[in-house]
């Protein structure tokens, strides 16, 4: 998928925005889009990213104290 970046984004915004988290998820999309680290930090407006198919979090289940 390609996206767009927004004034003041940031690769780890992009990811917690699109996947809605960073671990993992970040060096991916750096990896997708050569020479984007070289960018800085924060990225210019209107820039075009690719966003790699990234397999959903797996759920941890939750242990309740009480159940």
């Amino acid at each position: 998928m390609q996206i767009r970046t927004q004034q003041y984004d940031t690769v780890d915004a992009l990811c917690w925005r699109h996947y809605g988290r960073t671990h993992g998820v970040t060096e991916q999309v750096l990896e997708a889009n050569p020479g984007l680290a070289d960018v800085g930090v924060i990225l210019p407006h209107g820039m075009a990213l690719e966003l790699p198919d990234i397999a959903p979090a797996p759920v941890t289940p939750m242990i309740q104290l009480w159940d």
